[in-house]
């Protein structure tokens, strides 16, 4: 499969890693390609790694990855062409954060709209599928905890993209608890912002959630 991951930061590195790891081919989208760092990345990960704008990204990849800021989710999208994501599966993993007052950061969107939803707005014929939102970079693929992996709770309107995407999670090493439509991020999002302020609180980053059944 080909995968283009638009964001060069942390989180588009290890995601487009782990695809790597998985045997699929993976174009990192980024503002300049000839970053020090995007190149030192397409070396470490080998003959199935590759680098573009955003554009050449959207274009290559089957399934794409929105691993950019929130805040510059928008113009990464315009940048990459609304087209080039037209029936395509998008792993949004992003969260609407908000540094501007020092951190732990808060949320710029509340609970009548989330950044989930206004993606799915603006790439309509998009299948967006919100995933790896509520963890860190460092545990995305293959976490490992004592008790057990964690869960990753995921929402989006098309169900066979959900499939694809828990199928992506599962070899990720992540069981995936499906909450429904795209309006879940309204939840999702705050979510996040639970594991931020206890990572500020204690110090502390490896940490994750599980849903307990009994």
């Amino acid at each position: 499969m080909k995968v283009g991951v638009l964001g060069s930061g942390d989180v588009g590195q290890v995601l487009g890693a782990g695809f790597i790891k998985y045997g699929h081919e993976v174009e990192m989208g980024t503002r300049d390609p000839q970053q020090e760092k995007v190149k030192n990345w397409v070396a470490k990960n080998g003959s199935r790694a590759s680098a573009g704008t955003f554009a050449e990204a959207a274009s290559f990849g089957e399934v794409l990855v929105l691993a950019t800021h929130g805040v510059a989710t928008e113009n990464a999208i315009k940048l990459a062409g609304v087209k080039n994501f037209s029936g395509k599966v998008v792993i949004e993993t992003t969260n609407p954060l908000d540094f501007s007052k020092g951190v732990p950061p808060t949320l710029s969107i509340g609970l009548t709209d989330s950044l989930g939803e206004q993606i799915q707005r603006l790439i309509p014929e998009a299948k967006v599928v919100k995933a790896f939102s509520i963890v860190g970079n460092a545990h995305m693929v293959n976490p490992q905890f004592p008790g057990g992996p964690p869960d990753m709770f995921i929402c989006g309107n098309d169900t066979e993209a959900k499939k694809k995407v828990m199928e992506i999670l599962k070899d990720f090493g992540w069981p995936a608890i499906d909450l429904g439509g795209i309006e879940m991020s309204r939840y999702l999002e705050p979510l996040a912002m639970v594991w931020i302020v206890h990572g500020f609180s204690s110090n502390t980053w490896n940490h994750a959630f599980k849903l307990l059944r009994k």
